[in-house]
C-alpha cells in the first residue's frame, strides 16, 4: 500500500518529502528564510530572526467538499509562494527539512512573482 501512495504522489509531481503527503484541504509549506544582514552589513544571529510568514508550497492535499459534495480545490500551486497566518499549521521535520502542514483556510495571499 504504501507503493501506491508514492505512486501517487509521484503521478501529482510533488516536490516536497516523498514521505508526506497533505490530506484533504492540507498544504505543506516549507518556510523561507529570513534575510540575513541588515542594511548596515550587519549579520544577525538565527535567535534574533523574525520568523518569516512567508512560505513555498510543496504539496497540497485534494481539497475539501461543499455541502452539496462537489469538491473545492485548493487555490494554490505547487511552488507558489504565499503569506500564511503568523502562528498556523503544525511543524514537522523530514529527512532533516523543517516543513509545516496548514490548513488552505490559513494562508493569506499568493505572492506573484
Amino acid at each position: 500500500m504504501a507503493e501506491t501512495q508514492q505512486m501517487t504522489c509521484q503521478k501529482k509531481e510533488v516536490s516536497g518529502p516523498s514521505k508526506l503527503r497533505p490530506l484533504g484541504n492540507r498544504v505543506l509549506v516549507q518556510r523561507l528564510e529570513a534575510e540575513e544582514k541588515l542594511k548596515g552589513g550587519l549579520v544577525l544571529p538565527d535567535s534574533a530572526k523574525k520568523k518569516q510568514e512567508q512560505a513555498k508550497v510543496v504539496a497540497i492535499g485534494t481539497g475539501k467538499k461543499d455541502k452539496a459534495g462537489q469538491l473545492i480545490p485548493i487555490p494554490v500551486a505547487i511552488g507558489d509562494i504565499i503569506l500564511m497566518e503568523k502562528y498556523s499549521g503544525q511543524e514537522v521535520a523530514i529527512d532533516g527539512q523543517d516543513y509545516i502542514i496548514l490548513k488552505a483556510d490559513d494562508l493569506i495571499a499568493v505572492i506573484e512573482q
